[in-house]
């Protein structure tokens, strides 16, 4: 798992930044983007893809993270600029956004996906990141946590979709609360199972 970054600090980069995004998919919500910097020596603790890990685990790694990580920073984009943009392009925003509320610059991102990001900053795109790369999947973590909480919130605002259940994905609850109530302004409204009860 710390195959990329043992590679990128043998080569003489010092602050190397794993950076992932959680909510490309749902049909309602922000995109969240985290990027870590860890510790060259790790955190004491096995990493994995977010999505492969028991949210109460999850949890527990989030705060590991937080507590021995060089830094984290987070980007969102909501709903709203989701449409404006496409989803790849707010996700890619999102990680630049991610990167740059880092309290210190990195001189190396390391990118879950084939696409590199809008920056300066030298970069390596890396397939299933987050299931290969320390770092990345650290950030995958933080995303996962940061996004899922702030789907709790948008229960509270509207608990009718009952989002603190599916976090915004196209489950078939969702897709028939939608039905029965309409759309809400966290609903992406170019998405399908939004746009055709607009």
């Amino acid at each position: 798992m710390d195959y990329f970054e043992k590679l990128y600090y043998g080569r003489g980069y010092q602050r190397i930044a794993g950076v992932d995004e959680a909510g490309r998919g749902p049909l309602a919500g922000p995109v969240v983007a985290a990027a870590v910097i860890l510790p060259e020596e790790g955190i004491g603790q096995k990493l994995f893809d977010s999505k492969q890990i028991p949210s109460k685990k999850r949890e527990e790694l989030h705060e590991v993270i937080l507590s021995k990580a060089v830094g984290v920073g987070i980007g969102t984009i909501y709903a709203e600029e989701i449409d404006l943009l496409n989803i790849l392009q707010a996700a890619l925003k999102a990680m630049v956004l991610a990167v740059e509320s880092l309290p210190l610059s990195p001189d190396f991102i390391l990118i879950d996906g084939n696409q590199s990001i809008p920056s300066t900053l030298p970069q390596k795109p890396i397939r299933k990141g987050d299931r290969i790369c320390n770092s990345i999947a650290a950030a995958s973590i933080v995303a996962k946590v940061t996004r899922d909480r702030m789907m709790l919130d948008c229960h509270q605002q509207y608990p009718q979709y009952n989002f603190a259940k599916h976090k915004g994905y196209g489950t078939e609850e969702h897709r028939k609360a939608i039905e029965r109530f309409g759309v809400c302004e966290l609903h992406r409204k170019t998405f399908r199972g939004v746009k055709e009860y607009l």
